[in-house]
């Protein structure tokens, strides 16, 4: 069984900062925490780490220093804000690392950066680079140019998505919370806090909760997002607070802090991005003969298709979904949409003549894909009998 290590054991760590740890909304950056922050990271480094970081607090700081009213930003102001705080954020953490003699550079990503291949091996490349030459890459979604439906939304999933990137073996959340609850413990004093997760089940999917904080995108749901995307990439994840000064130095002391196992089967490079795709373009519904043949690790054929949803092209990103309704893989498919459509639950064999061309044998190769739940057709099953009960 994977167990947990103290934190100077860790190669390569990704640590995610949230705004509410950065930007206090009356009195702007947090300069005295970032300082210690900034020294707790100067000492995984030293110790022989390569740290990056995720950043949020770009729009929080920008609205701060723009002075704007509490609540609900427009798209137009929120990107104003970004413009403005993106510069003094990355002034913040460039002066603080520099006390400790460590050059920072900044990366702004957007969703496409990471979801389109190309894009995708550039920005890890970058990131890369940076590293080998000894500097921590500051990292921020590029909230000046993403729209509300091309945008990661919370940098959660992105310190995940980057984690996958350059191959690190942890991921830090640092928030507002200390851990995962079986319940959000601001609502429920009976909800019991879970030091060790060795697997996000359904269960422990139900037990996220929503944003805490105005100046949070972030709740728990997408902290368990993040750590599917990062954990099925062999990539532990500790959840923890922030608000402790010094708070790497508080995790390798004891303080609490949840810890998810990372997956003992990592993917693949290319299927860590596959994995990490967070804007499926479709979805393949299928029946529990090939929820039991992909567990195998068998191809998915069109014969265990029952269901094609959205319009995609060949070679898109698809989500694979069992009888229960959850999903259980991704992969890239082989078919466009229409053409899926008409080959759905019928043999490889019959797809010539319904198509007029030969095609491919299966609808998603399994070299195309990569499982993101652990299931097999029995307990598939189970829940659909659990669902219609």
């Amino acid at each position: 069984m994977t167990t947990r290590k103290p934190l100077d054991r860790y190669r390569r760590i990704v640590i995610k900062i949230g705004s509410a740890l950065l930007v206090d909304r009356k009195t702007g950056l947090r300069s005295a925490w970032l300082d210690k922050m900034c020294a707790d990271i100067a000492a995984l480094k030293a110790r022989g780490a390569d740290v990056l970081v995720v950043s949020s607090g770009a729009i929080a700081l920008g609205r701060s220093v723009l002075d704007l009213p509490s609540g609900a930003l427009k798209l137009e102001e929120s990107q104003a804000a970004a413009a403005v705080g993106q510069i003094s954020l990355a002034r913040a953490w460039s002066e603080s690392l520099s006390r400790d003699e460590i050059v920072a550079g900044q990366i702004l990503l957007t969703l496409g950066d990471t979801e389109e291949r190309r894009r995708y091996l550039n920005a890890r490349a970058t990131i890369n680079q940076l590293l080998k030459i000894g500097a921590i890459p500051i990292i921020n979604e590029n909230d000046t140019v993403a729209t509300s439906e091309i945008r990661y939304g919370d940098n959660d999933r992105l310190a995940a998505r980057v984690a996958t990137m350059t191959g690190a073996d942890l991921l830090i959340l640092l928030s507002d919370i200390d851990g995962l609850y079986t319940a959000p413990p601001h609502l429920d004093p009976e909800a019991e806090f879970l030091e060790t997760i060795a697997e996000i089940t359904p269960e422990i999917e139900a037990m996220a909760g929503g944003a805490a904080s105005e100046l949070s995108r972030g709740g728990m749901r997408t902290k368990i997002d993040a750590g599917k995307i990062a954990t099925t990439s062999g990539c532990a994840m500790i959840i923890a607070s922030g608000k402790t000064d010094s708070p790497l130095s508080a995790i390798s002391n004891g303080a609490r802090s949840s810890w998810f196992a990372p997956s003992g089967t990592p993917v693949t490079a290319r299927k860590t991005w596959i994995a990490g795709q967070l804007q499926p373009a479709g979805e393949l519904h299928v029946d529990d003969g090939a929820v039991a043949a992909l567990g195998a690790g068998k191809s998915l054929l069109p014969a265990g298709v029952r269901k094609v949803i959205g319009l995609f092209s060949r070679g898109d990103t698809v989500a694979i979904i069992g009888p229960s309704g959850r999903e259980i893989a991704r992969g890239l498919v082989s078919y466009d949409a229409e053409d899926a459509r008409q080959i759905v639950g019928r043999k490889s064999t019959e797809i010539e003549a319904i198509l007029g061309y030969p095609g491919r044998t299966a609808m998603i190769h399994r070299d195309d894909m990569v499982m993101t739940s652990q299931v097999n057709s029995k307990s598939e099953r189970q829940k659909k009998d659990t669902a219609h009960a």
